[in-house]
């Protein structure tokens, strides 16, 4: 009796990996191949990891106080580029009006920038996701009441309200933070809106519906991951925002107050002297535009690297 019937075919098939999948790369190793090839993110992150160093390790950059230290005998002097018998390499950018070492005032400036630009930006995006996410994903009177809530705020100048609340309330360093938060959630609401309602409509969120999950989880875990991209990019937008808008109401006299070293303060002591030491405005201009610069790059770098569909 021939024993072929007793064996049993495997039903597993056989796997082969070819040379093209085994020399694949990993996850890890091509988003690390994207990140550093993309110039904005190197760019980007340099400068601001640099503008973080300096405003983490201002007590230890330089050995004067940026508010105390003042010498009227040692005002107006310039910085280390200019020729002159003034020139003191103990102030390598010079000092300001009232005798105080600008490169003290530059670092320190660099803490008030960022910590209004981080928290402003996280008061407003909690505000603006959760109102655009319950908007996109609830509709109905939510959205109703979500999107006249954008219109009344869109109807709004952004800097005429603030000054209009630093003016009544009184300025200081936590009231501009909380008054700029509290001014610039639109943007986030919209953005997180309209791809909310696009996302909504997926067969994931359909199978997380009907396989009986909260509506809470389907939004952190089905909704939150796949709006992220857009979630980083108004992220980086509005901290810029902020920035710039701290830096136009010191400006203006109504943002952080003397002798803060605040770089719009910085920029509004020293335009009085603009056109006969610019170094006054430079400086502190420089250093804004290449923080603005520097979140607008990584930002947008992040965006390109994590959806590479969308990179030009």
């Amino acid at each position: 009796m021939s024993d072929t019937g007793n064996k049993k075919t495997s039903s597993v098939p056989n796997v082969t990996t070819t040379p093209e999948q085994a020399n694949e790369p990993s996850a890890m190793s091509a988003m690390r191949r994207r990140v550093f090839g993309h110039y904005g993110i190197i760019i980007g992150g340099a400068i601001l990891l640099l503008i973080f160093g300096m405003a983490i390790f201002a007590p230890y950059l330089t050995n004067f106080h940026p508010i105390l230290d003042q010498d009227l005998s040692n005002k107006m002097v310039p910085p280390m580029w200019h020729d002159g018998p003034k020139v003191n390499p103990v102030h390598p950018l010079g000092t300001d009006l009232q005798g105080r070492d600008y490169l003290t005032r530059l670092v320190h400036g660099a803490q008030i920038s960022l910590l209004i630009g981080f928290a402003a930006m996280l008061i407003s995006g909690v505000i603006g996701t959760t109102l655009g996410v319950a908007a996109g994903y609830f509709g109905g009177r939510v959205d109703m009441v979500v999107n006249y809530l954008i219109t009344v705020r869109l109807s709004m100048p952004v800097i005429l309200v603030a000054l209009a609340v630093v003016s009544l309330v009184g300025s200081s360093l936590w009231i501009v933070i909380w008054v700029l938060g509290l001014l610039i959630w639109d943007r986030f609401a919209v953005v997180m809106r309209s791809t909310t309602l696009q996302v909504r409509n997926l067969d994931y969120v359909a199978a997380a519906q009907a396989a009986g999950c909260s509506k809470f989880r389907i939004i952190m875990t089905e909704i939150m991951p796949n709006i992220a991209n857009h979630l980083i990019v108004v992220a980086t937008l509005e901290m810029a925002h902020a920035i710039l808008l701290e830096a136009a109401l010191s400006f203006l006299g109504l943002g952080v107050q003397p002798p803060a070293p605040s770089w719009g303060l910085m920029i509004s002591e020293g335009k009085g002297m603009m056109f006969f030491d610019p170094w006054l405005v430079g400086i502190p201009g420089a250093a804004l535009f290449a923080l603005i610069l520097a979140i607008n790059l990584l930002g947008d770098g992040i965006r390109d690297v994590t959806a590479p569909e969308n990179r030009n």
